[in-house]
């Protein structure tokens, strides 16, 4: 469904949901960002002191699959929700967001490199 659906769809699923619950009210940037540091400390609970081939194993384990999609949906549902609320365009923020990050990292000063932008 991620070739067919629109972020627009997402966020609407997760602004029904949460208006469905009256939980608008308990909804601040701070409140949401929040969750969504929580939610990816639970998604890196799974993965804590585990080695890179350990990593994939746990993802393509049908059995251990289940909690990641779980929490990175999670992880998710906390962006769209904050972005649904404060009218952020994800997709603009995203390309202005590589677009910053191509001028940081030039593709010929960097390739095959993991070093941070003021180290090379």
């Amino acid at each position: 469904m991620d070739d067919t659906a629109t972020i627009d769809y997402a966020k609407s699923v997760v602004k029904k949901f949460c208006d469905d619950r009256d939980w608008e009210q308990y909804h601040n940037p701070k409140d949401i960002a929040i969750g969504m540091v929580t939610e990816a400390s639970e998604l890196l609970q799974i993965f804590r002191f585990k080695t890179p081939d350990q990593a994939r194993e746990i993802v393509a384990d049908p059995a251990r699959r289940g909690d990641v999609c779980d929490e990175l949906s999670d992880v998710f549902y906390c962006v769209l929700r904050f972005a649904q609320l404060n009218g952020i365009d994800l997709i603009t923020a995203l390309e202005e967001k590589i677009r910053k990050n191509e001028e940081k990292y030039p593709a010929a000063l960097v390739r095959g490199q993991n070093k941070k932008y003021d180290e090379y």
